[in-house]
């Protein structure tokens, strides 16, 4: 473990100093931040009856709409027979439905039902009343400037997407 940590602070010295140290700080600290975040919101979704690979899958599907299983596995950078077994089991729950693909035979369409949506915007709706109650304790100009950091965030993602 010790090895890793000298690695990964080795690799972030050569970054600070071929980078914008200030940037490259800011990074690691929203790095760590997100992932903080996240995993603390995550207790919420056991109350789903879901797993997180399942759930994460569903989000893909509401807010990107049916796709193929191999968009799907794309989207989740998952292996198809992965995907596969997901999708089986959202299906089972009916969470999910599975259709032939209107162009090619061989491929199936997946799309969320409305029981999948709904278990989606539940989940959703608990997380962000987690996350509301951990900033119960930020003052209002505290939760302005993280309101534009996300912002800011949202975009510099979008950007970075749109340059792929």
């Amino acid at each position: 473990m010790a090895v890793k940590k000298i690695v990964s602070s080795a690799k972030l010295f050569l970054m600070l100093r071929n980078s914008n140290k200030e940037r490259v700080e800011v990074a690691d600290r929203l790095h760590s931040a997100a992932i903080h975040l996240l995993r603390y919101a995550r207790k919420e979704d056991v109350l789903s009856g879901e797993g997180p690979a399942r759930l994460s899958a569903l989000s893909v599907l509401v807010f990107g709409g049916p796709m193929t299983l191999g968009q799907l596995a794309s989207a989740e950078q998952v292996k198809p027979p992965t995907m596969s077994r997901i999708v089986a089991g959202m299906e089972r729950s009916g969470l999910a439905k599975i259709d032939p693909d209107a162009v090619d035979a061989r491929r199936i369409r997946v799309s969320v039902t409305s029981k999948g949506a709904r278990l989606l915007q539940q989940a959703r709706e608990r997380r962000i009343r987690l996350l509301a109650a951990v900033l119960d304790q930020a003052s209002g100009a505290e939760v302005e400037v993280l309101r534009e950091a996300a912002e800011i965030v949202e975009r510099a993602v979008r950007a970075a997407v749109q340059k792929k």
